[in-house]
């Protein structure tokens, strides 16, 4: 299968007093539709900034990304942000919502910068938000949601797009070990169900058991690559109105 996203000999280097350390030591990486693509290691292992460069975040020094056969970062800015906008979704262990608006207005926003109308926008992202268990929450406030849902509406707000590359970036951190499977799930399902590129950083061995494909890395460079075999199937996502 043709890859998703694929980057060949990324390398990056941030300047820290006098000094430069590199992050990235030539790495290549692909990725496949359909699939949960788990990036693991310790904090400063440069898994961070492999995801920035491969969605087009960070420029990376050296190396080339191929997104959707476009040669991204050959691209103008302009170009790479209207790409990330039509073709990516992004979650992060912090949220990013805006306090004052409500769970569907978070969703909805982010469908009018694709060219959506108010209705259609909010149509789309109240089925979106039903889609991660949160229909009775539509019209709540970040201050009124648990952790759990503030990232369930963070991962609403990625999928009403249909993005065929997703990147989470440590998207479970933040949450107690209940509410982190829960969200990996949906992670998972948004690979088998929609098709997505799943792209997602994290430190936690325990969701190894969620994904199609475990890339660990260390140092700036890929020590392994491996594809875990699962006795059963994932759990089904349960969603309960509290978590």
């Amino acid at each position: 299968m043709k890859p998703a996203i694929q980057a060949h000999a990324l390398s990056k280097k941030f300047k820290t007093g006098r000094t430069f350390v590199e992050v990235l030591k030539s790495v290549d990486f692909d990725a496949a539709h359909g699939e949960l693509t788990m990036v693991m290691g310790p904090s400063g292992s440069g898994k961070s900034t492999l995801v920035a460069a491969l969605s087009g975040l960070l420029r990376p020094d050296t190396g080339q990304v191929t997104a959707l056969d476009r040669d991204l970062w050959s691209l103008p800015t302009g170009k790479i942000d209207k790409f990330r906008l039509d073709h990516c979704g992004f979650i992060f262990q912090g949220f990013n919502l805006f306090a004052s608006l409500t769970a569907l207005q978070q969703v909805a926003l982010v469908l009018k910068y694709t060219g959506l109308s108010g209705r259609a926008a909010r149509d789309k992202a109240a089925e979106a938000l039903t889609e991660v268990g949160l229909g009775h929450r539509l019209h709540y406030r970040p201050l009124q949601l648990s952790g759990g849902e503030k990232q369930r509406v963070a991962i609403a707000r990625a999928l009403a797009k249909e993005p065929r590359l997703l990147f989470a970036d440590e998207p479970t951190s933040a949450l107690d070990g209940e509410n982190g499977q829960l969200v990996i799930r949906l992670l998972h399902r948004a690979a088998r169900q929609h098709g997505a590129a799943v792209i997602c950083v994290t430190h936690d061995p325990r969701l190894e058991a969620h994904a199609d494909r475990v890339i660990h890395i260390e140092d700036g460079r890929i020590l392994d690559d491996l594809r875990p075999v699962h006795d059963t199937a994932p759990a089904p996502v349960l969603m309960s109105a509290g978590a």
